[in-house]
This record gives structure tokens, C-alpha cells and sequence, in this order.
């Protein structure tokens, strides 16, 4: 499929991998709808960190995917839809696992509801790696057993399974997209390579961090909305799940041993009770077979782990994008 001149909405596109896939979206010359969060302040994100020349090319819609009348609103004329909306911190889904069940399980039913009535051509829904839990066999594939570890990793396997029973009763034409760890520019501090780079580089000696043994397969943003891309002008996909991975991993540990090695080698790491998640919630270890990805579409990074993560540290380094950290405290 060409995506040239396709009208296309992005829900989510105010936040981390929305604002890259919008940039990349232009890129392949498609006609772009934003769907930001309506808040007072008027705010779109990282949309308004973009260039205005950039930005006027964009449609923005402000609005809030648990309200189906502005979800409908919003896919009126569409004819691909990429939804990325969701709340995604682990630590905050144990306090308010309401609005978890709100967002991810009810915005997503608006969406693939709104995508059956106006006969939308294509919708990706964002899944997550954390719907696999602690992989019981590496890597891990697209049919690895569903394990609920946290409230959001419970609701985005429901979201999951909400888009499957659309393409299932209805034919409708949905694949659930399954990006493993994506870092890059603009990743909020909740996510383990801002919370090390921005100890760091507010002169932190002691960086705080919760179990260093886990590991993670990590992906540049920007070749996570290049997969994104290639997945959409991919029929071959439609009705199925996809990882997004590098079938590779890195413990948290040696991750921040890196960092440290580049910005500050004189730091050191500290345990932080604070930030240590319960037992049987923390996800051990992911990392993620990328088979299915890679026949159908061909897609391989352009950028290598040392590439991208030079690129993060230079993107935080500037003052005008670390002053919005907090890196004083804990990050939920």
C-alpha cells in the first residue's frame, strides 16, 4: 500500500513515539490529523517543540479518546488510523487502575467502534511487551502466552484483544502493533534511559535506580515509527499481531554502566527502595523475535544501539529540553 496523500489520524500523536510518527508521516507525504489530549493550557506536546513550517502542516484535534464522540469526530474522513493514545506507567497503574481501564480498554473499543461504522481502510492499534510478561522462552514471538503483571499490562492485553474480536466479528481491518522498548528525544522521565541520562546530566554522582537485572530489547524512536510506517503499507499484516523488536536485550545494570561511561564516569549507581516494583509485577526479562516483521515487510533499524543512544544523550544535553525534567525526584 502507498501511503502518499493518504489522509491518516494519529491518536496519541502529543506524546513520545506519536510526535516521531507524525514527523515521519509527513515525511512519506501522507495528509496528517493529530489527535492531542484536550487540556487548558492548550498544549499539544512535543507537537509544539516541532519547526512551524513543520507544524502547519499538521491538523490538529484536541480531544479525549474515552469520549466516543470525539474519537468519531476525529476518524471522519480517515482512511488509516494509527492509535497510540494510552496511559503507560507501570508504577501509576497500581494506584489508579481506573483510568487505565478508561483509556486503553474504552478508548480503544471508541476507536475500533468509530473504524467499523465509518469503513475506515486500515487501523494499527499500539499494543506494548509487557502484555508477555517475564518471557518463559526468548525470543519471544507473537504467540508467547499473555501474562497480566501489572493493571496496565492487564488492560492492554484487553485492549489487544478488543481489536482481534473487531477483525474477528466484523472483518475489520486492524493489526496490533508491538513495539518492545523504544527510547529516543522526548521520552518522558518515567522510562529508564531519560531517568539515568537526566541524573547525569544535573550532576548526579548517585544515580538512583530500582533492580538492576532485568533486561530490555531497546529501539531507536525513529526506526520504531519507520517500523510503524512499513507495517500500515502492509495488507499482508492485516488481522495479525506484530512485533516491533531487535531480538537482542540489555540489562538495566549494563545500560546504565554505559551511560555513566559516556556522560559521567565518575558516577555511581544506588538502589532506590522507592522505585523497586513488587516481585511478581517487575518484568524480568524481554526480548523480542522480530521473524514476523522482518517477512513481511523487510524492515531493519537504520540506527545501531551506540548511534541512538549518542543521539539521546545529545537531545537531553541541550538546555532547552533538559530544563523540562524533574530529575530531582522519582518519576512514576
Amino acid at each position: 500500500m502507498d501511503l502518499r496523500n493518504k489522509k491518516v489520524l494519529i491518536t496519541g500523536a502529543d506524546g513520545f513515539i506519536g510526535s516521531h510518527l507524525v514527523e515521519a508521516l509527513l515525511e512519506e507525504g501522507c495528509q496528517v490529523r493529530a489527535f492531542c489530549y484536550y487540556n487548558s493550557f492548550n498544549s499539544w506536546g512535543w507537537l509544539d517543540s516541532l519547526p512551524k513550517d513543520v507544524l502547519s502542516k499538521i491538523d490538529i484535534f484536541t480531544g479525549d479518546v474515552r469520549d466516543p464522540n470525539g474519537v468519531r469526530t476525529a476518524m471522519e474522513g480517515m482512511e488509516i488510523v494509527f492509535h497510540l493514545a494510552a496511559l503507560i506507567a507501570i508504577p501509576y497503574s497500581y494506584h489508579s487502575p481506573d483510568s487505565y481501564v478508561d483509556t486503553n480498554i474504552r478508548g480503544t473499543l471508541n476507536i475500533v467502534q468509530a473504524a467499523r461504522d465509518l469503513k475506515t481502510e486500515r487501523v494499527l492499534v499500539t499494543s506494548t511487551s509487557e502484555v508477555y510478561g517475564t518471557a518463559l522462552y526468548v525470543p519471544i514471538d507473537e504467540k508467547h502466552p499473555r501474562q497480566p503483571q501489572s493493571p496496565y499490562s492487564a488492560t492492554k492485553i484487553a485492549a489487544d484483544c478488543m481489536a482481534e474480536s473487531f477483525y474477528r466479528s466484523f472483518d475489520l481491518p486492524v493489526t496490533i502493533v508491538r513495539p518492545f522498548n523504544t527510547f529516543g528525544p522526548r521520552q518522558s522521565a518515567r522510562a529508564i534511559i531519560p531517568t539515568i541520562i537526566t541524573q547525569l546530566l544535573n550532576g548526579k554522582k548517585e544515580i538512583r535506580l530500582g533492580d538492576l537485572s532485568p533486561t530490555r530489547d531497546l529501539l531507536f524512536v525513529k526506526d520504531t515509527a519507520k517500523a510503524f510506517i512499513e507495517i500500515a503499507k502492509c495488507t499482508s499484516l492485516i488481522g495479525h499481531d506484530v512485533n516491533i523488536a531487535t531480538g537482542s536485550e540489555i540489562s538495566i545494570g549494563d545500560l546504565a554502566t554505559k551511560l555513566i561511561a559516556l556522560i559521567s564516569p565518575d558516577a555511581t549507581l544506588v538502589r532506590d527502595e522507592e522505585r523497586i516494583r513488587p516481585q511478581k509485577s517487575e518484568v524480568h526479562r524481554l526480548c523480542g523475535d522480530n521473524k514476523k516483521l522482518l517477512e513481511h515487510t523487510g524492515f531493519k533499524p537504520k540506527h545501531t544501539f551506540d548511534e541512538a543512544l549518542k543521539a539521546t544523550i545529545e537531545w537531553f544535553s541541550r538546555p532547552e529540553n533538559i530544563k523540562q525534567y524533574k530529575a530531582d525526584i522519582y518519576n512514576v
